[in-house]
């Protein structure tokens, strides 16, 4: 009896650790990072290695100011969330500052639009045809409405 159960533990513990191993083997890379998202689109358009690294060159180069455009963004949603706080508050508001707040943030956003664009257009340029129909449609897929950049 207690070799079938020692058995049994051992083919279960052995069985656990297989399984676990294959799926941390075989868990996609993190998307949160330029690299995990690098390695997605290396292994979902098939790029070459030529054509990774020229890409990975251009994010690297765009990052900067993409980064700082997203510090921007955050700040006058920032910015946005002390208006409301004052509004609903004291139950006033000011048109003159809410107004340059707006046309601050259509700028900003088109700034962005115009950078993520840029960095697209230049990513697409060393790919296939083919890669570049499919980049194009997952980019489209993702790509927030110009209505959300507004809020």
């Amino acid at each position: 009896m207690k070799r079938t159960l020692l058995t049994l533990a051992l083919g279960l513990a052995v069985g656990l650790g297989v399984h676990f191993t294959y799926y941390r083997l075989h868990q996609p890379a993190p998307t949160d990072t330029l690299d995990g998202q690098l390695a997605w689109m290396r292994t979902e358009l098939q790029l070459t290695d030529a054509q990774f690294a020229r890409i990975k060159e251009v994010h690297q180069a765009s990052g900067p100011r993409l980064r700082a455009i997203a510090a921007q963004l955050a700040g006058l949603q920032a910015e946005f969330q002390a208006f409301e706080h004052s509004r609903f508050t004291t139950d006033q508001v000011d048109f003159l500052e809410f107004a340059r707040y707006v046309e601050l943030r259509r700028h900003v956003s088109s700034e962005s639009q115009d950078s993520t664009r840029r960095l697209v257009l230049a990513a697409t340029e060393v790919m296939t045809p083919e890669q570049r129909q499919r980049y194009i449609r997952l980019v489209a897929a993702v790509e927030p409405p110009a209505s959300l950049l507004l809020n």
